[in-house]
């Protein structure tokens, strides 16, 4: 305890000096060779001193050991005066407290900056300084978090509120009630602890306890004493578990704030916005000069993550930044943090951290949280280390229900855990639970070692499936968003199960691949979810699978590969699916699969086939009553008429599209059929209401949450603006597309298959597709022939091999428009005929005008490719 008081040593009841310099010692965890070598004396002299052999030691000698052990205050003044023998210890003064750097009277040590806490400074100041103040305030957390910090800013913060004095004790192990009083009154610079009202006298006053777990009991058999005899007693208690007192207000300290795993920083400043990743910087100043690099800032982002936002491992890491830059510390300690040791405290004085001294190292850290554990804790620990991103109570649940499935209440383990610091809570929505990292990584060693780690993580498998399963069927219709955003949350844990089950249970696995598809593809990762079913598929164990999961499977891979220009590689297979799904007479399956073969067909170059299976979408969902499976078809016929030249009848049937779209609330199909609406009217020539429309629906489309939709009607705006001579605005169209970074792909049963998928996914260079069609029409109606040429055939080279071959054509008439070209010409020739798309009058008009004709025998253009 510091102070430690022998109430047998002195008449007086002070303490003497070898009992004083023993509990200080212990207290600070040293031993007697350790404070010889911090306080560069002998050990010999420590030893004597702590036997009674040295009356009176050197005054030097005495306040380098006081140095050592980091005494300040009154707790340093008694030390002095005990160690000067003067028989009774200096007379108080009014007020006991000392003058600190920062102008504030407190006899703690001066506070340090804080990152990240301004907010629970700010409410734990008003919980304090309240009128209905709670008489005991417990900050609870991990070692290392910052307890000890937080606690001594709000007491520097108050300290002018409490006239009645501002004081603090570190408990020492193996500390009794008396020990705790006598430390306390010493505080406060009284004999006993029955002196304490007549110091105070009716004033408020604040003591804060440090390190209350090292004697739980006592702290709490005292504090209750104090709070009966001193009302206008405020205490504040840093420990790693509640003290357990009546009306304690329980205050979880968490980690820092981090970056999130898809973070990309652009620079400082926007790192600087994440405490952990600031407070990283602030500690690697302390080491180097410089600040990290353009290319370290990665490294700094994904560093204080693997970290858990845990300061006192921040700082640790920061300190090793003197020889290494921030990708070699990722790289050498990325998967080591729990081995992260303290330096020397003449090094790295900030690991101290306040009145306690740090832990050894990270693991050891949580070790001692773990231990305070009941053993259904642990094993509820171990089990969920399994979850890599936040999770649900219900998720929690699913994962710790009893062997035989029975439902169990476990909010009150996730608020013992929550309460002790090893986990983390969001304040929005329903995944916001989440074990720290180094917890995490800490309780997953643990369960490897119970021999538990397969049995884990086949039953996580099995939760994240089902989750899965029962969100897929929202990633269409009105909960599209809400959905998406779900399986973004657990994202991790979705790619964790997939790996795990691929090799344990590879038809669970299966069964989660196929439900991905949907967001797989709205979210671009086409190529990976079509190599994971590919692989699934060919695994022997699945061989015996329901046929309609593997159809679904199947289905996934068809449409998976369209997203990337290789679904005719993949039309076998969607036939097979089909097969099966109506085999099994599986009408979901059946509209799927004829709308995934719609679109397979097309990039085939077999669009009568491909309008067959459309029209067979529309009779099979209107004739079951599926409002928003009509709706699609309409909406996807749509290209069928724009193939034909039919753009009356096509307005027709989006109109439709857009009234069932309504009657079944489904605001992202109605935005696609208002984007296709857009794009009929600039290929009818109203290029104002296309712009018009346009905008509107980009800016709808961007509260929903639909990047790649929104390029495409982008796209369209831009083309329309370039063809109505709107240049500066197409430009500035061309810079928004040029800047955004993909993000989104086309549902392709309710997508938008006027424009086509013009959207890679990835950032689109200036020579691809729908820009160079932009540019290509701005130097064609300037009349720079030459640039135009060039941009025209960088945008039929980029629509080559595409979903719509629209987009072709449309770039070889204004590659003809550009050069007159007769093998331009005869390709374009060629593309129509195949396709079996007319040229609309706004394209004949443009190859008309500039006197690029192909007389036949029957006298024009429009003849000659005309059926």
């Amino acid at each position: 305890m510091t102070p430690v008081h022998d109430r047998s040593g002195r008449p007086d009841g002070r303490a003497a000096l070898p009992d004083l310099l023993r509990g200080h010692r212990r207290s600070a965890g040293l031993t007697q060779a350790e404070l010889a070598a911090l306080a560069g004396v002998g050990v010999r002299t420590i030893r004597d001193l702590e036997r009674g052999r040295a009356a009176r030691p050197q005054r030097t000698t005495v306040e380098l050991i006081a140095g050592a052990l980091g005494l300040t205050g009154v707790v340093r003044t008694a030390f002095l005066a005990a160690a000067r023998g003067t028989g009774s210890a200096p007379a108080a003064p009014t007020d006991p407290m000392t003058k600190d750097l920062d102008g504030t009277r407190t006899a703690l040590p001066a506070a340090v900056e804080l990152t990240g806490r301004e907010q629970d400074v700010a409410e734990l100041t008003r919980l304090v300084t309240g009128d209905r103040h709670p008489p005991v305030v417990s900050l609870v957390g991990l070692a290392g978090v910052g307890k000890t910090a937080l606690a001594l800013r709000v007491a520097h913060t108050v300290a002018a509120e409490h006239p009645g004095g501002v004081a603090g004790v570190l408990v020492g192990e193996g500390s009794d009630v008396g020990d705790v009083l006598a430390a306390v009154a010493a505080s406060f610079g009284v004999s006993r602890d029955t002196e304490l009202a007549t110091r105070i006298a009716g004033r408020p006053a604040l003591l804060l306890v440090d390190a209350v777990e090292r004697a739980p009991d006592p702290v709490a058999a005292a504090l209750t004493r104090l709070g009966v005899t001193l009302p206008d007693l405020r205490i504040i208690v840093t420990g790693r578990h509640p003290v357990g007192v009546p009306a304690e207000r329980v205050w979880p300290v968490p980690p820092l704030d981090v970056p999130p795993p898809d973070f990309d920083p652009d620079g400082p400043a926007a790192l600087a916005a994440y405490p952990a990743a600031a407070l990283f910087t602030t500690r690697l100043a302390q080491v180097r000069r410089e600040p990290p690099r353009p290319a370290e800032l990665p490294a700094l982002a994904a560093l204080v993550r693997r970290l858990g936002g845990l300061p006192l491992a921040i700082e640790l890491m920061a300190a090793r930044g003197r020889i290494l830059d921030l990708n070699e510390l990722l790289d050498r300690y990325g998967d080591r943090v729990l081995d992260l040791a303290r330096p020397p405290e003449r090094i790295w004085p900030e690991a101290r951290g306040g009145l306690s001294p740090a832990a050894v190292t990270l693991r050891e850290a949580v070790a001692t949280s773990y231990r305070l554990l009941a053993p259904d804790e642990r094993t509820a620990l171990r089990r969920l280390s399994v979850f890599r991103d936040r999770w649900s109570v219900e998720l929690a649940e699913e994962l710790l229900a009893d062997p035989d499935g029975t439902p169990v209440d476990r909010a009150p383990m996730l608020d013992r855990l929550h309460e002790l610091g090893l986990l983390s809570v969001a304040s929005h929505g329903s995944f916001r639970f989440r074990l720290v990292d180094a917890v995490r990584e800490f309780a997953a060693e643990q369960a490897a070692g119970a021999g538990e780690a397969t049995a884990v993580r086949r039953r996580h498998a099995e939760i994240v499936t089902r989750l899965v399963v029962r969100t897929a069927p929202e990633l269409t219709g009105a909960g599209l968003a809400a959905a998406v955003r779900r399986l973004d949350e657990v994202s991790s844990d979705i790619a964790t199960a997939l790996g795990h089950a691929a090799v344990d249970d590879p038809v669970t696995a299966l069964r989660l691949a196929a439900s991905l598809t949907r967001w797989w593809r709205f979210r671009g990762r086409d190529v990976q979810g079509r190599q994971w079913l590919r692989r699934l598929l060919a695994d022997p164990r699945t061989a015996d699978a329901d046929p309609v999961l593997r159809a679904w499977a199947a289905l996934g891979v068809a449409r998976l590969a369209a997203e990337h220009r290789a679904g005719a590689a993949e039309l076998p297979g969607a036939r097979a699916a089909l097969a099966a799904f109506t085999a099994a007479g599986d009408v979901d399956g059946e509209l799927a699969a004829r709308a995934v073969l719609s679109s397979l067909l097309i990039a085939a170059g077999a669009p009568d086939e491909a309008r067959q299976q459309a029209e067979a979408v529309l009779t099979l969902a209107t004739g079951t009553g599926r409002v928003r499976d009509t709706a699609v078809a309409q909406n996807n016929l749509t290209w069928h008429d724009i193939r034909l030249g039919d753009l009356v009848g096509a307005r027709r049937r989006l109109a439709a599209a857009e009234r069932l779209a309504a009657q079944c609330a489904e605001q992202r199909l109605r935005l696609l059929v208002r984007a296709n609406l857009a794009e009929v009217a600039r290929l009818e020539g109203r290029y104002v209401d296309a712009v018009d429309q346009g905008r509107r629906t980009a800016a709808a489309l961007v509260e929903l949450g639909d990047p790649g939709h929104r390029r495409r009607v982008l796209g369209t705006v831009g083309l329309a603006l370039a063809q109505d001579g709107r240049w500066a605005e197409a430009a500035e169209v061309l810079a928004e597309l040029r800047s955004s970074a993909g993000g989104g792909r086309v549902d392709t049963a309710a997508g938008s298959p006027t424009r086509g998928d013009r959207s890679t996914g990835t950032a689109i260079r200036p020579e691809d597709g729908i820009c160079a069609l932009i540019e290509g029409n701005v130097a064609l109606l300037r009349g720079d022939r030459e640039l135009a040429t060039e941009w025209f055939a960088a945008a039929a080279e980029a629509a080559t091999g595409g979903q719509d071959r629209r987009d072709v054509v449309e770039a070889l008439v204004g590659l003809a428009a550009s050069t007159g070209d007769a093998e331009v010409l005869d390709r374009l020739e060629r593309v129509c005929r195949d396709s079996g798309i007319r040229l609309l009058p706004q394209e004949e008009g443009l190859l008309y005008a500039l006197r690029v004709t192909r007389p036949g025998p029957q006298g024009g253009w429009r003849e000659r490719l005309a059926p």
